[in-house]
């Protein structure tokens, strides 16, 4: 079994476990009121990461991939990987605020917030195709460059716990219990893994599927940090300003990481 391998079934198996922990926190109550006060602190950080992640990493390497060697003008060559990039996008768009109903983290779990069990269930629908491309994206980051798998990696853990935590309060919002919380956040983590998995064995065996399939993980990384994430941040935020620094302190936790991972490994 090569070592890369391992290392992304230890990122799919850490990113799948965050989630059910993300939603076991609503249980003991201690635990949820501290996390409760930290959770938008965590949103926002994880919103700076995945967009540095995005605009610094994702998007160079994609326009590398489609540039090298072409004898195409730079505009037609990079026809294909926007497209897919604004695909990603809309994709993610369609599935969570499309076809399910639009959500507030953790807002659920007042009585004023019920929802039906169709509404919930559905809601988590949406948020399948998200997990599963966090899981492609880790995957296909990977083996574009292992630095940019780990990061990506890092990235997508960050926001697993809060993904988690709105599984659960969606779920006891419909007055169901924590076996249907465990049920639906381990199958969330579930297709997450079969993400990392999965694409790891179709990228092995077609080298253009990373091509395809960086772009497209992007356009879904940049929907779920500017439009999933940074909304909540606002939403959240209100008057406290050191929300809204914990987006620029996400961004500096990844330029730290990236040159840390530059300086260590030379490259």
């Amino acid at each position: 079994m090569e070592p890369s391998f391992l290392y992304l079934l230890l990122y799919g198996i850490v990113t799948a476990s965050a989630t059910i922990l993300g939603g076991y926190v609503l249980f003991p109550t201690g635990i949820y009121k501290h996390y409760k006060k930290l959770l938008k602190y965590i949103l926002s950080l994880g919103a700076g990461f995945m967009l540095a992640i995005t605009f610094v990493e994702i998007l160079p390497k994609t326009i590398g991939l489609w540039t090298a060697g072409t004898t195409q003008e730079i505009p037609e060559a990079l026809f294909w990987p926007m497209f897919l990039l604004l695909g990603g996008y809309l994709l993610t768009q369609f599935f969570e605020h499309t076809i399910a109903p639009h959500f507030h983290l953790g807002e659920e779990v007042h009585p004023d917030h019920k929802l039906s069990t169709s509404s919930a269930y559905t809601a988590i629908g949406g948020l399948l195709i998200h997990a599963f491309f966090d899981g492609v994206s880790i995957s296909a980051a990977n083996q574009v460059d292992a630095k940019l798998g780990l990061l990506m990696f890092l990235a997508v853990f960050l926001h697993k716990f809060p993904e988690g935590f709105t599984i659960a309060s969606m779920i006891l919002a419909a007055d169901k219990g924590f076996r249907d919380v465990l049920m639906a956040t381990s199958i969330v983590g579930a297709v997450t893994l079969a993400g990392v998995i999965g694409f790891y064995f179709l990228g092995a065996n077609l080298n253009s599927a990373v091509a395809y399939a960086l772009p497209l993980a992007g356009g879904v990384t940049l929907y779920v940090a500017a439009s999933d994430l940074i909304p909540e941040v606002n939403h959240h935020a209100g008057r406290n300003p050191l929300v809204s620094l914990s987006v620029f302190a996400g961004v500096a936790l990844f330029f730290g990481l990236h040159y840390l991972l530059h300086a260590v490994t030379g490259g």
